[in-house]
């Protein structure tokens, strides 16, 4: 009986320290997308312009379009003798005020595209909470404007089922299933920078044949570490790509994303 029971501890033993190794190998998904803001109601105007600007230069991306000046208007430096962003959000629509029309960027992009830009940017609440998108719009006002962003704002855009006191704390971003390859490089943003089947930008290098370029495990080190190297003749962009995949995806979505790179010889 004991050399029964050993056999089953050794085997037990062995099980365990297989899966753990696993575990250690998988890389773990990590980014700079910051916590929920859990923000107060006596919020005030400097407290969501600091959160505003860490989202800008880290969770939400915006960095690696914006102050191109190619694909996507600058928005804290002059665009057209017009001044940054808050000097001239309040004029790019009629009718709708600075605050407005720059939620309905971030939520809404196609309601307005800047004439002689592309339909490229991504609905911001696939990738960033209620309260974040706000803080975003408070540092965009900030740039040359004026903060008129509250707490009450954070409120009433929350998901009807939240309570008073959740309504003011952050809201999860509504986040997408698909596993969809094609799908996911137009959701999360990347036809900003990427090219696919011969068309769109040269900002990043192309998905057409990274396979024959990049392993599948260089591939994902990439989308989770963008800052583990850089691709020979993307020099000047280097550092551009925003640190946040590990958040805005899920690990199926990541492993279907590697699975489809690596197969594009």
């Amino acid at each position: 009986m004991w050399k029964t029971n050993l056999k089953v501890l050794l085997l037990a033993l062995i099980v365990v320290g297989f899966y753990t190794t696993v575990a250690h190998v998988i890389p773990q998904l990590q980014s700079e997308v910051p916590e929920a803001l859990a923000l107060g109601a006596s919020v005030t105007p400097e407290a969501l312009v600091a959160a505003g600007e860490k989202i800008y230069n880290g969770a939400g991306g915006c960095t690696a379009c914006h102050g191109l000046g190619t694909r996507a208007p600058n928005l804290i430096t002059d665009y057209k003798g017009q001044g940054a962003i808050g000097a001239r959000c309040g004029t790019r629509k009629p009718n709708m005020d600075c605050k407005a029309y720059l939620y309905e960027s971030l939520t809404a992009p196609a309601a307005f595209v800047v004439p002689g830009f592309d339909p490229i940017m991504p609905e911001m609440r696939k990738q960033l909470s209620e309260d974040q998108i706000w803080a975003a719009v408070a540092f965009l006002e900030s740039q040359g404007g004026t903060v008129d962003v509250t707490a009450d704002d954070i409120a009433k855009t929350a998901p009807k089922t939240a309570t008073p006191t959740a309504a003011v704390a952050a809201t999860g971003p509504v986040m997408s299933t698909t596993l969809d390859p094609v799908k996911l490089y137009s959701e999360k943003g990347c036809s900003g920078c990427h090219a696919l089947d011969g068309k769109g930008p040269n900002i990043g290098p192309s998905w057409d044949h990274v396979g024959s370029r990049r392993s599948a495990a260089s591939i994902r080190k990439k989308i989770l570490d963008p800052k583990s190297d850089t691709t020979k003749g993307y020099e000047k962009f280097a550092g551009m790509m925003p640190a946040m995949f590990g958040q805005t995806l899920t690990a199926a979505q990541l492993e279907a994303l590697v699975t489809f790179l690596s197969k594009k010889k």
